[in-house]
């Protein structure tokens, strides 16, 4: 594609490319290219496999964390009742900065070089490439470095006892949102609410990018006024 006098060769690494689209990256993004390979982001090989990342390593890798975290509470005296609350309301809490980070960061508009080169490696490229099963889910090493101010923010808000709960319930939500966008993608759902979670999420990729941000559910979309009107042609 040209844009600005710039041509994307897609049979080349694409993150330092796409910064030259300059405004016109916007619309380069969302135009998708629907097909399972994975395209090549670094010349480097290392940065290329750090880049690279299965769907069932995000439980493998978090879920021991979030059980340590909630037996912390847990070995502190919290009750059954005060432990079940805290995880809810970490759950909670993780579906209101689903929506927020979906909303306002992932789909902020740039044009600087360094802005869209940012933005195509935090999510642009999903919404490029939205069938890339390699880069869907959250690398486990980039999660891990936002955890700790997350953490040290629950400390200082939260009362001791239920500080490591509300984490856990927190980083459980996100284990269940990742899964959940994979399976939105990859998985093949005939009916229920999968299904229709699975056609909602596919108009926000194909149809109405700039609305439909929720990915567990549609509630923050209700609360906001995001949900995508539902005249329209309808996706398969």
């Amino acid at each position: 594609m040209v844009a600005q006098g710039f041509t994307v060769d897609l049979n080349k690494p694409l993150v330092f490319q796409v910064g030259h689209l300059g405004e016109d990256y916007e619309e380069w993004v969302h135009q998708p290219i629907v097909c399972k390979e994975s395209p090549r982001f670094f010349e480097n090989d290392l940065l290329e496999f750090l880049t690279l990342n299965t769907w069932w390593v995000i439980p493998l890798v978090w879920l021991p964390v979030v059980c340590w975290f909630v037996k912390s509470s847990v070995n502190m005296g919290i009750s059954s009742n005060q432990l079940a609350a805290t995880i809810a309301a970490g759950i909670f809490i993780w579906t209101l900065l689903e929506y927020t980070l979906h909303r306002f960061l992932f789909h902020i508009k740039t044009k600087t070089y360094w802005g869209n080169t940012i933005h195509y490696l935090l999510h642009g490229c999903h919404h490029k490439h939205p069938m890339d099963g390699y880069r869907l889910v959250f690398p486990p090493a980039a999660t891990a470095i936002l955890l700790v101010p997350f953490w040290n923010l629950i400390k200082l808000l939260t009362p001791t006892l239920y500080a490591p709960a509300l984490l856990g319930g927190g980083l459980l939500g996100y284990v269940m949102y990742d899964c959940t966008h994979y399976y939105l993608h990859h998985g093949k759902p005939l009916q229920g609410v999968s299904s229709k979670m699975k056609r909602y999420h596919m108009n926000h990729h194909f149809r109405i990018q700039d609305k439909g941000f929720g990915i567990t559910s549609t509630f923050w979309d209700r609360v906001f006024g995001t949900l995508p009107p539902k005249s329209g042609k309808k996706l398969r």
